[in-house]
């Protein structure tokens, strides 16, 4: 299992692209906000997520102003994300608590961030990793689960498993790494349906386990 080469090659094959946003959100040190990217990020492109916080962020980038907006223009604000109406509703839930029980400041711990309804796992070790800079866990998303599956670094059903799993075997000085570099390569290269494995970088590391169909 080579785990280290392929992700030095993957580190260089991304110097041609652009983090993703929530990746990108980790220069700003704002806990704050990487936790409403990845609200704004579900089940959307990243384009949309890129677009769509910063029309948000420009009008209120802190629970007490999120809270401040009314439902419907929070709605109109966020609209291309998709799914507006239920995101509107996460993020003014999500800003309250953070606001009455945090005092306004983010929980940087997992299990606190997962307590509150509407974060699951991946938003808060997104969360952790991004936006509080603590690389102590490998967000899993499904580029994350599909990649790893693929290569046969593990052998799992679950996103929790298939971090758990992760963070066995991958050094841990890579693991802020990990999820930028496969969502890139996810999005480019090794597609969900029908990967380009024509164009792998990284082909003759992979077992292509479970790949039925490709290009």
């Amino acid at each position: 299992m080579k785990i280290i080469p392929v992700i030095e090659i993957l580190k260089e094959w991304s110097k041609d692209y652009e983090h993703p946003t929530l990746r990108r959100s980790s220069r700003e040190n704002n806990p704050f906000k990487t936790l409403i990217s990845c609200l704004l990020s579900l089940r959307t492109q990243d384009k949309n997520t890129d677009k769509t916080s910063k029309a948000l962020f420009a009008v209120a980038d802190t629970p007490e102003k999120i809270l401040k907006i009314p439902q419907e223009k929070l709605e109109k604000l966020i609209f291309s994300s998709g799914y507006y109406k239920n995101k509107a509703k996460t993020i003014k839930h999500v800003s309250k608590v953070i606001l009455e029980e945090y005092g306004g400041k983010v929980p940087n711990d997992l299990d606190e961030l997962m307590s509150i309804k509407g974060i699951g796992r991946k938003t808060a070790t997104i969360t952790r990793v991004f936006g509080f800079g603590e690389a102590d866990c490998i967000p899993v998303d499904v580029h994350v689960f599909i990649i790893a599956n693929r290569l046969g670094w593990v052998k799992e059903k679950t996103p929790e498993k298939t971090e758990e799993e992760l963070m066995k075997i991958v050094p841990k000085e890579y693991w802020f790494e990990i999820n930028t570099l496969f969502v890139l390569y996810g999005k480019e290269i090794c597609q969900t349906q029908s990967p380009f494995c024509s164009k792998c970088v990284i082909s003759k590391y992979c077992k292509r386990v479970g790949v039925v169909r490709s290009r």
